[in-house]
């Protein structure tokens, strides 16, 4: 088995080993609290005034309580296992992505070497396209004119904020903001690419580590093997 598969296995049984650790506290809290209930059941009934007996409407009543509880562990249960196993078949899909070529569309690319390449699209023609560029913390780092002419253009930023000054490789972000002639806002799209190296599941969901980012598979658009 591969780094990553083993990475993958091991987050879904580590997930799975907390779930079935946490119902088992849970129906063991259960059943002792169960146990306590009989044992004041019984010695209520044992004690009572046989003039003046106690009413048992109230001790079904409990005992239906209990039983929903119970219930209630099992669903939940039930519920934590699919989850762990549905987090265990991304983990281990997401191992596919590995040596593709992802199309990303969240508008980031990675700066490195001085480079940065994002694609962009205009539904129409254009009077003014503005493109701009944030950083991580979302501070504009660069403001430029883009393409004014409908379909995809290419913009290639050397990773130099409007002052000439060289930024830190790192991820930023690409925003496209077009106007008709009449003032209309026009419809864009903003994409990039890269290489999937490596795969991370630490966390809840699978991320695809392309190039200094890290892309949640609902930010894939599209993947290609070359």
């Amino acid at each position: 088995m591969d780094p990553t598969s083993a990475a993958a296995a091991s987050s879904s049984s580590a997930a799975a080993s907390a779930v079935a650790s946490q119902n088992a506290s849970s129906a063991q809290e259960l059943s002792g609290n169960f146990d306590t209930f009989l044992q004041l059941l019984t010695t209520q009934l044992q004690n009572q005034d046989p003039l003046s007996p106690m009413d048992s409407n109230q001790f079904t009543q409990q005992l239906v309580e209990f039983s929903q509880v119970e219930q209630q562990i099992n669903t939940n249960s039930n519920l934590q296992t699919l989850i762990s196993l549905q987090q265990g078949g991304s983990a281990s899909g997401a191992v596919s992505y590995l040596g593709k070529t992802v199309t990303i569309s969240n508008g980031n690319a990675s700066l490195m070497g001085g480079t940065a390449t994002w694609n962009y699209g205009l539904a129409a023609s254009s009077a003014a396209t503005t493109l701009t560029v944030t950083d991580s913390n979302g501070n504009t780092v660069y403001t430029g004119p883009g393409a004014n002419t409908p379909g995809t253009s290419q913009f290639v930023w050397n990773g130099q904020d409007n002052n000439g000054n060289q930024l830190p490789d790192g991820v930023y972000t690409l925003n496209v903001a077009a106007q008709g002639s009449d003032g209309s806002a026009i419809t864009t799209a903003v994409t990039s690419q890269g290489t999937v190296s490596e795969i991370d599941t630490s966390g809840s969901s699978p991320q695809l580590v392309v190039g200094l980012m890290e892309i949640p598979l609902a930010s894939v658009a599209a993947v290609s093997s070359q």
